[in-house]
């Protein structure tokens, strides 16, 4: 015997369960390693959002975010996570174990797969089908805290819950179906896509056989639990007060946008086509060609492509009418990869089964389909840096048109690798076909390495994100300084990114609240509006504000002693134990900016008098001779002159006011407008306001 044969005689000896739990373990442990690289949350207010849940039920077993409850987002998720808030103290080893559930829970997603596989392959190739189940690029979200991780598996196992009760509708196997589309919904509401894909697969079966009404009477009892299902869940919704769109949860605000027709029937194009692009073209045009030719094929793959059809139908259109608002207008992949294994399942049974394998008509149709399909794709609007949270497919060719061609250009080199592609689906002899579920492999690594570590890839966004909130080691030194069981409020004043609240928010248990001074921060997560008395103190709702810790900016100085500071942010920890008491007011900076206009005002009440330090810098694009500011308090004035590209500090004597207040008027000498684009006057930047008695 050949060295060769004796290998393979013991690799078939091995169980495939062995081969399957390896499988799992390997992806486990690359998708570990992998998560390592994702330093801090970026997927923004996802993410915050669902660690905060998790956080809270590990707590007290509710799902709260601020201290308010919060009931439109899946619980399966969070709860699947929480053990990592309650094993571990600190958040960043948290978050490196919420990160290897992850990897776990999403790895997982081969055991399905390989029992839908098994439905119309033989086992060795049933496993082939698991492994690329789990190296699709979409597996890098092991390392974001998003509810793909547990819905991934979860919809594989619906769909082999769907095919299992296509060949044989017992009760049992109705009821199982049923339930497990509960299951995914409570874990993600997308999943009521699921409802009327088992619906329809039974009259899609009934069709492929050539069969009447009568073949869904075995369906009665699936028919009957989803009608009475759906009367309950409505009349529960009114009968509390409430719309039954209540029942989407965080999903509802799709519902309250005006959709048109002609808009959704193209962003349907573009995600059938995006999809087809995500897979490498050769799955999809066999995933077509098996459901052109179903009723001719056998009967296990007839009641696969039964199932199959809707399922990917359903999950497109309802995808795409979501992107097609005006508030998304993108391609949607990070909600429908989950029916990409449904694909590759299929490449396997047409390229390695005769009896699967459809006519040469088929073939040639859903080739020249698939190939033809992602030349509709906008790649010029549509490859931006929205593409890297939701888009994976388009980042490879991002990356090809930073190497000099054109975005316009793309779609001619994209039809040129699909019709390559496409010949290859037709014409490779059967001898070699495996040959293409390989280079399916191949491409996906590819991807995943373009995705996970390229210029625009998933890896820097992680980096750029934490950069933007915290720039201290560790992330949780809010927490170190405050100690255990403390309560931090977050002074708002539009100054800094909003990234200073989620991030640091995100790696510290001690954040509470946000207080709002100056308008709601991006997100739309529960907030204190808050005012500013004439005597520094703040008030809102329920009268002044108390506050043991407040973290502010250097745009305002709070009465207090400072504990902790972020200095390269310009974020200050501040040991309050009573009333917030803002001693300082800047005006004339720009929202969310440290631009100023024609005049800056620096005011500090209760002020003994002292020195007031500013940090000013220009702009080369902007001025190209050196920038003038005077500053002038109580009769004393002092001038910066800012070189273009250069920092500039300003001294300035204070003296006590009226009332106590100390005030300084700044006045820059010129102003510029960037552009058609932002049409504000800018001055200089007011980085850093350093009081000093």
């Amino acid at each position: 015997m050949s060295a060769a044969a004796a290998v393979r005689t013991r690799a078939v000896a091995v169980p495939a369960w062995a081969w399957l739990a390896g499988i799992v373990v390997a992806s486990a442990v690359l998708r570990i390693a992998l998560a390592r690289r994702m330093v801090a949350p970026w997927i923004m207010v996802d993410e915050l959002i669902y660690s905060e849940l998790a956080k809270s039920f590990a707590e007290h077993g509710r799902f709260l975010v601020r201290g308010e409850a919060s009931t439109g987002y899946g619980f399966v998720y969070p709860v699947l996570i929480a053990p990592a808030w309650r094993l571990f103290d600190a958040v960043p080893d948290a978050y490196a174990a919420a990160k290897a559930i992850n990897a776990v829970a999403m790895s997982l997603a081969a055991v399905p797969a390989y029992l839908l596989a098994r439905r119309v392959l033989a086992p060795a190739l049933a496993l082939f089908a698991a492994v690329l189940t789990v190296a699709v690029p979409s597996m890098l979200y092991t390392g974001t805290l998003m509810t793909e991780n547990v819905f991934y598996p979860l919809f594989l196992t619906a769909a082999l819950a769907l095919v299992l009760m296509l060949e044989r509708p017992t009760v049992t196997r109705q009821v199982a179906v049923l339930a497990l589309c509960a299951v995914a919904f409570a874990a993600r509401a997308q999943a009521i896509v699921l409802i009327p894909a088992a619906a329809t697969a039974p009259i899609l079966l009934a069709f492929f056989e050539r069969r009447g009404v009568r073949a869904l009477r075995p369906f009665a009892v699936l028919y009957g639990l989803l009608a009475a299902g759906a009367a309950a869940a409505v009349l529960a919704s009114v009968a509390r007060g409430r719309s039954p769109l209540s029942l989407l949860g965080a999903y509802r605000a799709a519902t309250d946008s005006e959709y048109s027709v002609g808009t959704i029937l193209r962003y349907v194009l573009y995600h059938v086509a995006e999809f087809d692009l995500y897979v490498g073209i050769v799955p999809f045009a066999a995933l077509v060609a098996l459901w052109l030719a179903a009723r001719s094929l056998p009967l296990r793959a007839r009641v696969f492509a039964a199932a199959s059809l809707p399922l990917v139908a359903f999950l497109i259109v309802v995808v795409a009418a979501f992107a097609s608002q005006p508030s998304v207008a993108r391609i949607e992949e990070r909600n429908m990869f989950y029916a990409a294994p449904l694909a590759l399942i299929a490449l396997l049974a047409v390229v390695t089964d005769d009896a699967v394998r459809p006519r040469l008509r088929w073939l040639v149709t859903a080739a020249a389909v698939a190939a033809a399909l992602p030349v509709f794709i906008p790649y010029a609007r549509l490859i931006t840096t929205s593409a890297v949270s939701d888009t994976f497919a388009l980042l490879p060719w991002w990356w090809v048109q930073d190497r000099g061609i054109h975005l316009d250009d793309l779609r001619w080199v994209v039809l040129a690798v699909g019709a390559v592609a496409a010949a290859a689906f037709v014409l490779v002899p059967r001898p070699l076909a495996l040959v293409l579920p390989v280079l399916v492999g191949a491409y996906f690594a590819a991807t995943s390495f373009v995705v996970e570590n390229g210029r625009h890839g998933l890896h820097r966004a992680s980096v750029g994100s934490l950069w933007a909130g915290i720039r201290v080691a560790p992330p949780d030194w809010i927490d170190r300084a405050v100690g255990r069981g403390a309560s931090v409020s977050y002074l708002w004043t539009g100054k800094l990114s909003a990234y200073t609240i989620w991030e640091n928010e995100f790696f510290n248990r001690s954040f509470g609240t946000v207080v709002d001074l100056t308008g709601p921060s991006p997100g739309g997560l529960p907030e204190v509006p808050v005012e500013r008395r004439p005597d520094g103190r703040l008030t809102g709702a329920g009268g002044p504000v108390r506050a043991q810790f407040v973290l502010a900016d250097g745009s305002v100085d709070v009465a207090g002693r400072a504990v902790a500071r972020d200095p390269r942010i310009g974020l200050v920890l501040y040991r309050t134990r009573g009333p917030v008491v803002l001693l300082t007011k800047v005006e004339g900076l720009y929202p969310n900016d440290t631009w100023s206009g024609k005049k800056v005002t620096y005011s500090r009440v209760a002020c003994p008098g002292g020195r007031l330090s500013v940090l000013l810098a220009s702009d080369p694009s902007l001025f190209q001779r050196p920038q003038v500011v005077v500053a002038r308090s109580a009769g004393i004035v002092r001038t910066a002159r800012i070189a273009p590209a250069a920092q500039q500090r300003l001294t300035v004597p204070l003296r006590r006011g009226a009332g106590g207040v100390c005030r300084v008027r700044f006045s820059v000498a010129r102003t510029a407008v960037p552009g058609p684009a932002d049409p504000r006057p800018l001055g200089a930047h007011f980085l850093r306001f350093d009081y000093r008695r």
